[in-house]
């Protein structure tokens, strides 16, 4: 197992696997590389592991309990039917690396992937890794993505992404436009109405599941669910095939809080589409103009992967992989994604399984590991 140590100007690290993100899927497969003995490095931007939960709203929850969201090796610290906050799971990923040893090194921004003979150079500023082989373990959700009219707005409304959203506490004492119908732009308006504000949620919906999934019947209801998650759908089916590009592009149904519970806080839903700004205010499809002075855009993420050397994406824009293994780069692979192989992909508790199906790939298509934490001075 690799022995962390630093790096400088001039220096060139090698190892036989750079792991780029360490988040539940980098970390789950450092797990399996250090149980195979292989030497790797995991680089990551943040200060401390975990801070990408440590950053989101207040009162993020996961959507699944403890009981189904432990990365190999180990159970989630809570009660097994407890939902955890962001913080908990934050918290959990920091103590993984901690009680397994895994070789994370913070505040390592990396800015290029190209290859060479042999395997890949890995570019962080005056940092230089080496490794024959690459996991990109940054899943698929990089750039907060708004609409090009949302700079027409009038500069009195104030304007968050979700990823900037902590708390009602951020907003103007006014009206709210939630702009996504998805459970997270619902779970967000549902908080803002009970913080007193008059809420509107835009955008289509997309379902949403026929029951609680805090209540006791779902303890039941979730082993189904979570069987269906990892075997059901998945790439293998056609239902899995068909719900890929659907989740990916469309985003989920509602999860936690349904149209029920949006009802009862007073939230004002309305299907059409935000379609552009008409003097300053929201233009939806429908022709109505809304006079808000706050809009929240619950509109996703871009993906960005035009930092590694290479025909990287297929058609669909999405990396051209198959459970992880890229299929037009040999030597790089890819953790995290949306529906990467099966809808619990997505899900802490789905880490595990793809993260093991890659390591038992590098182990089985990669010669011995490099001597442990070799350092070549340049």
């Amino acid at each position: 197992m690799t022995t962390p140590h630093l790096t400088g100007p001039g220096r060139r690290e090698q190892f036989d696997t750079v792991v780029i993100g360490a988040g539940q899927t980098g970390l789950a497969l450092g797990y399996h590389l250090a149980r195979q003995g292989r030497s790797f490095v995991i680089l990551d931007e943040n200060n401390r592991v975990g801070d990408g939960w440590r950053r989101r709203y207040d009162s993020l929850r996961l959507y699944t309990p403890a009981k189904y969201d432990a990365l190999p090796g180990g159970r989630f610290p809570a009660k097994p039917f407890e939902f955890p906050t962001g913080k908990q799971v934050a918290d959990y990923l920091e103590g993984y690396v901690a009680e397994h040893r895994l070789p994370v090194r913070p505040r390592v921004f990396v800015d290029g992937v190209r290859r060479k003979s042999g395997g890949f150079v890995v570019s962080a500023g005056e940092q230089v890794f080496e490794a024959a082989q690459v996991v990109v373990a940054t899943g698929g959700q990089h750039l907060p993505y708004t609409p090009e009219f949302a700079g027409e707005l009038d500069p009195g409304i104030r304007q968050l992404h979700s990823s900037e959203y902590r708390n009602p506490s951020q907003l103007l004492p006014c009206d709210v436009l939630l702009v996504g119908a998805s459970h997270s732009g619902a779970d967000l308006a549902h908080e803002i109405a009970g913080s007193g504000h008059r809420t509107i949620l835009c955008g289509p919906a997309r379902g949403e599941i026929p029951f609680s999934i805090e209540g006791r019947p779902a303890r039941q209801i979730m082993k189904v669910l979570w069987f269906a998650a990892n075997h059901l759908l998945t790439e293998r089916t056609p239902i899995g095939r068909k719900m890929q590009p659907e989740v990916r592009n469309e985003g989920g149904p509602l999860l936690r809080v349904k149209s029920a519970d949006l009802a009862a806080a007073g939230v004002e839903r309305v299907e059409d589409r935000m379609v552009g700004v008409r003097d300053g205010q929201p233009l939806l499809a429908d022709g109505r103009v809304l006079d808000v002075e706050n809009v929240i855009w619950c509109t996703g993420f871009r993906r960005d992967f035009s930092w590694i050397e290479g025909p990287v994406l297929g058609d669909d824009g999405w990396p051209a992989q198959h459970r992880g293994v890229s299929t037009t780069i040999p030597g790089l692979y890819f953790l995290g994604l949306l529906f990467q192989y099966a809808f619990a992909s997505m899900l802490t508790g789905g880490a595990g399984r793809d993260a093991a199906y890659v390591a038992i790939h590098i182990a089985k298509h990669t010669p011995a590991s490099i001597a442990a934490g070799q350092t070549v001075i340049s």
